[in-house]
């Protein structure tokens, strides 16, 4: 499952529906329940119905399966070919999740980059 932002650029992916790893192969996130975590235990947003949000509930990437409430969707660009994985790092203890806040139908101001280093 590839992971595009609000232009259609591919960023991220998952092939085991748990490890979220960019192109060049480096372990960003992990899923846990309906929530997105860093490595570093930092909770990030949500994951729901093919759309990832931000902590204020706005849309940062969507899947080709994404459904429901949501901006417009850009043109998917073309998905780069896949680094070898690197190993994943240890999970630290998860931070509280914040309070889940309603779905937005705007796109984050945050890129993937920066949604990925919160």
């Amino acid at each position: 499952m590839t992971f595009y932002d609000s232009y259609g650029n591919p960023v991220a992916y998952t092939e085991d529906d748990e490890s979220i790893y960019l192109f060049k192969g480096n372990p960003v996130a992990y899923f846990y329940e309906n929530k997105v975590y860093g490595y570093n235990g930092h909770h990030f947003g949500w994951y729901e119905n093919g759309w990832v949000r931000d902590k204020n509930g706005r849309c940062v990437f969507f899947t080709e399966n994404a459904t429901g409430s949501g901006p417009i969707k850009p043109v998917k660009k073309i998905t780069p070919i896949k680094n070898v994985k690197r190993v994943r790092p240890v999970k630290n203890v998860k931070h509280v999740a914040s309070v889940r806040p309603v779905n937005a139908l705007s796109w984050s101001p945050l890129s993937g980059k920066q949604f990925f280093e919160q």
